[in-house]
């Protein structure tokens, strides 16, 4: 028997039009699949409704794949690929397994030699590099900054030296609720020259994407809270 294959599948990224941002051959995969593990499957049945899943929903089968997931239950999430079928692995927003949970299952189908497909669909991460003018050679992805005060201004001053010493684009993220903590740390941390591109609410209406000198942003700053929102650090 042929084994099944897993399909990286993207999401929309907040409540963007699926037909902007989603190729429609993504639709017809989605069509294709039974089984979908996910991150919530309140957010996943949403999204497949939103993309055109022409099936009963109720049809399909979720595994939850989240930091409560434990190892020995996310190893078994792959069975049915060995009896055929193909497996879904749906973002809860932009793509699969970029700060993303994602990465532990295509881990282990690597090491099952099970084929997986990555399909084309919205990443904050690289479109707000693409918009900021930064160095899109040389870059490096961080993740979440310390939530300890010193800690965070600490890591800051690490990765403001890398961009002077590497010539790398930094590029980080926060929690939605922290974004106007971590921007007042940037703006006393770092020196005046520094640049520091704040992307927002990428592919929505009330996308904001800004590139502006520590000493310009120290003038006029946005209020961020609870914003889906990328930031870059540039010289």
């Amino acid at each position: 028997m042929q084994k099944g294959k897993l399909y990286l599948i993207p999401s929309t990224i907040g409540e963007s039009p699926v037909d902007m941002v989603i190729p429609a051959y993504n639709m017809q995969i989605i069509n294709k699949i039974d089984i979908y593990i996910v991150e919530e499957i309140r957010t996943a049945r949403r999204f497949l409704k939103k993309a055109g899943l022409i099936k009963p929903i109720d049809e399909l089968s979720f595994f939850v794949l989240n930091e409560h997931s434990k190892p020995e239950e996310i190893d078994k999430y792959l069975d049915a690929i060995q009896k055929g079928e193909n497996i879904g692995l749906l973002s809860e927003a932009g793509v699969p397994c970029i700060a993303d949970p994602g990465a532990d299952i295509v881990r282990i189908a690597q090491q099952k030699n099970i084929e997986v497909i990555p399909l084309v669909g919205p990443s904050s991460i690289l479109l707000a590099l693409m918009a900021s003018g930064f160095n899109g050679q040389q870059f490096a992805f961080l993740g979440y900054l310390p939530v300890d005060k010193n800690l965070r201004v600490n890591k800051i001053k690490e990765i403001e030296k890398n961009v002077y010493q590497k010539n790398e684009t930094q590029i980080f993220i926060e929690t939605p609720y922290r974004n106007n903590q971590l921007i007042e740390s940037l703006l006393q941390s770092c020196r005046s020259e520094t640049l520091l591109c704040i992307a927002t609410d990428i592919t929505l209406e009330t996308a904001f994407i800004k590139t502006r000198t520590i000493a310009a942003w120290k003038k006029s700053v946005p209020d961020f809270h609870k914003k889906t929102t990328v930031f870059l650090l540039y010289k």
